[in-house]
């Protein structure tokens, strides 16, 4: 039940607010353009940047009747990273989903924060033809249909050169000039970096667009490491224990320093729009690289030939803001039962761009040297060989034979006419 009661027409909107530009414009303009008050939300996802007090305060400053702040980098690589990590989440078998992993743990907190507040509306600053947009508007009304969604952006004509102009004529406290030419996302999980000239797709991105990783051309000497896991998830580098948020931090540390995970797309958005992305993931792309051999190790073939199909369409449907729907709970059911034998160490190098497996082990792999050895000790039993072969080509046989029989029987026609 919710601490205060309202009635639609003056229950407060619930703002989305990272402390930016558009964010902080929004709040005065949708009062002005609804007349209900404005409540803010902010969520620490592991994006850095600025303290979130110094954001509540802002949000305060600029006309917020309260501000809500929630430490969400634990649950946020726990419950949401983690899964991506088990489903080997590639979107387009490329992006590792890092926007779209973090929209639902906000979603969570905004809809937390609606109930707490009484508010019957939630706002974004996404635009009209981006992901973010959706993922965030099906991510509220699949766990809260109750409650209806604003754009200020979208629905209310804030534009950028509006947005500067407002915050000028009230005196806010934020930064108005335009000084990054890039539109940036960032969490624990990785960086997307896209407008600007990077939206000729032709033009090589600078050096000024990564911050997440280091040149990969000038690498510093190889760095080896241990990486453990236990039913899918890592536990320990090195042999010491973390937590999956420190673990993701240690490896996009490590893995950064040698340029891993810089990725430049052309990608297909929800909305049909090709778009072109600079992502930078390296403690991800490291730890799914690491993960994808461990499943090689341990999981049988069929089970690991099915869940590549499976990871794919989680993959997707994550990227589309389906994270609550049916079908991601089901698919979710199938990945979480493939990691009951997913444990084990992967030994990695990193080096100058690239995460290489140099060697695993698992007391619950399905590798048998006996099986596998051509040498002395060799256990396969090859009598079995001759039988598997004719049955395996048996349907093929057949059918060679017939097409053979029908290019027979029509070069005879041929040779009759």
């Amino acid at each position: 039940m919710s601490d205060h009661t309202h009635t639609n027409e003056t229950a407060p909107i619930v703002l989305a607010y990272s402390g930016g530009l558009d964010t902080s414009v929004a709040i005065g303009w949708m009062k002005e353009a609804t007349g209900r008050d404005v409540v803010c939300v902010a969520v620490d996802v592991g994006q850095g940047g600025e303290d979130l007090q110094v954001i509540r305060q802002r949000a305060l400053d600029c006309g917020a009747s309260a501000a809500y702040i929630a430490d969400a980098r634990e649950e946020f690589a726990t419950e949401y990273c983690m899964p991506a990590l088990h489903a080997n989440a590639l979107y387009q078998d490329a992006y590792p989903v890092i926007s779209a992993l973090s929209r639902p743990v906000i979603v969570k907190h905004l809809v937390a924060a609606a109930r707490q507040f009484g508010a019957a509306t939630v706002a974004h600053g996404c635009t009209g033809k981006g992901n973010d947009q959706v993922r965030f508007e099906v991510g509220i009304t699949s766990i809260a249909p109750e409650l209806s969604c604003l754009s200020p952006v979208r629905d209310l004509a804030l534009t950028r050169d509006k947005a500067i102009d407002y915050a000028n004529a009230h005196r806010l406290p934020i930064e108005t000039t335009k000084s990054n030419p890039f539109s940036i996302d960032q969490n624990v999980w990785g960086r997307a970096i896209e407008t600007g000239f990077l939206e000729d797709p032709w033009v090589e991105p600078t050096k000024d667009v990564y911050s997440y990783t280091d040149d990969p051309e000038f690498p510093p000497v190889a760095d080896e490491l241990t990486i453990t896991f236990e039913q899918g998830n890592p536990v320990a580098i090195d042999g010491e224990a973390m937590t999956p948020l420190q673990i993701i931090q240690v490896m996009n540390q490590r893995a950064g320093r040698q340029g891993i995970g810089r990725l430049d797309l052309v990608e297909d958005r929800l909305v049909g729009i090709k778009s072109r992305e600079i992502y930078e993931a390296p403690g991800a792309i490291a730890l799914i690289t690491a993960h994808k051999e461990l499943e090689r190790f341990t999981l049988e073939r069929e089970q690991g030939r099915f869940k590549a199909h499976v990871d794919n369409r989680w993959a997707e449907l994550v990227y589309d803001g389906q994270w609550f729907s049916p079908l991601k709970h089901s698919l979710d059911a199938f990945i979480s039962d493939t990691q009951r034998y997913v444990s084990g160490e992967i030994r990695m190098r990193l080096h100058g761009g690239r995460a290489i497996v140099l060697g695993r082990r698992s007391p619950v792999s399905l590798y048998d040297f006996n099986l596998a050895t051509y040498d002395e000790g060799d256990s396969f039993d090859h009598s079995h060989a001759r039988g598997f072969i004719e049955l395996v080509g048996l349907s093929t046989k057949l059918a060679a034979r017939r097409d053979a029989a029908n290019t027979t029987a029509s070069e005879g026609g041929q040779d009759d006419a």
